[in-house]
């Protein structure tokens, strides 16, 4: 299916100055799908760990230091993380408070690691009181519920989306 913020995605992964990601938004609107459909579409490999099913990784976030916790995923996983060609999808974010607050440093001190977080109920954590967010270190996207003109692609109605277009284009 395709999505509008795949395009933005994109522009992120090119970025050479980018920044570790969060991707909000409400339940159910397809973050996961569209983060996976990315990694395995844009990149060599995908590494999705989800903190609500693999509760074993939550510990390789106890250290900040990237090295480290990529070393610990990479003895749990059995999978190689290479920067610039792994995409490490945090899925359930919110489950591991230290993976959130370690993504500034993998800005500071691994900043050629693509790395993206996501969950369903990150808005909770984020704005907990007593939570630190790492500010200036971590870009933030929001993916929205499917468009109408995501849905008419999705439902197979290009020859709607085309009309429509067609009339945009003449106003």
């Amino acid at each position: 299916m395709k999505r509008h913020i795949l395009d933005t995605l994109k522009k992120w992964q090119k970025n050479n100055d980018r920044l570790p990601l969060l991707l909000r938004g409400a339940r159910q609107v397809g973050k996961t799908y569209i983060i996976e459909y990315f990694g395995e579409s844009c990149f060599e490999s995908l590494l999705t760990i989800n903190f609500e099913y693999q509760i074993e990784y939550r510990d390789c976030f106890n250290s900040l230091n990237p090295q480290d916790i990529i070393n610990n995923i990479q003895a749990i996983s059995r999978q190689k993380i290479i920067p610039g060609k792994t995409l490490l999808f945090l899925d359930e974010i919110q489950e591991c408070p230290q993976a959130i607050q370690s993504l500034r440093y993998f800005k500071e001190q691994m900043p050629q690691l693509h790395v993206i977080g996501a969950g369903s109920l990150l808005e909770f954590i984020l704005n907990d009181a007593d939570f630190r967010m790492p500010v200036g270190r971590v870009q933030y996207i929001y993916i929205k519920p499917l468009s109408f003109l995501e849905y008419l692609g999705a439902s197979g109605n290009d020859n709607i989306i085309e009309n429509f277009n067609n009339i945009n284009s003449i106003n």
